[in-house]
C-alpha cells in the first residue's frame, strides 16, 4: 500500500490513536472503567473511613523545640500567630496547643 506524502514529505492521515492500537485487539477503554469502579472507588471509601475513625485521637504531647515554629515576623492576618489554615486541634502554636 502506497503512503501519501504531503508537500514537505510528511505522512498524511496517520494519527496516534490508530497507530497505537494493534489490529484485532479491542480498545482499552472498558478495562480502565472497570478498574476505576472496582479498585479506585473502594480505595477512596476505605481511606475516608480510616480518616473518620482516627479523627477522635488526642494530639501528641507538645515539646517546645527551639528550631520549630519560628516566627521571624507575624502573619498578616488575625493576631499574627496563627497560620492561614490553622487547626487548633492539630497545629500547635510556639507556646503549645490551644485549649
Amino acid at each position: 500500500m502506497a503512503r501519501r506524502l504531503g508537500a514537505r514529505g510528511f505522512r498524511i492521515g496517520t494519527t496516534f490513536a490508530s497507530a497505537s492500537q494493534a489490529p484485532g485487539r479491542p480498545a482499552a477503554g472498558p478495562v480502565w472503567k472497570l478498574v476505576s469502579f472496582v479498585v479506585a472507588l473502594p480505595g477512596v471509601a476505605i481511606c475516608m473511613l480510616n480518616a473518620y475513625l482516627k479523627k477522635s485521637q488526642e494530639p501528641p504531647e507538645f515539646v517546645p523545640y527551639t528550631h520549630l515554629r519560628i516566627r521571624s515576623k507575624p502573619f498578616p492576618w488575625r493576631d499574627g500567630n496563627h497560620s492561614l489554615f490553622h487547626n487548633s486541634h492539630t497545629n500547635p502554636l510556639p507556646t503549645g496547643y490551644e485549649k
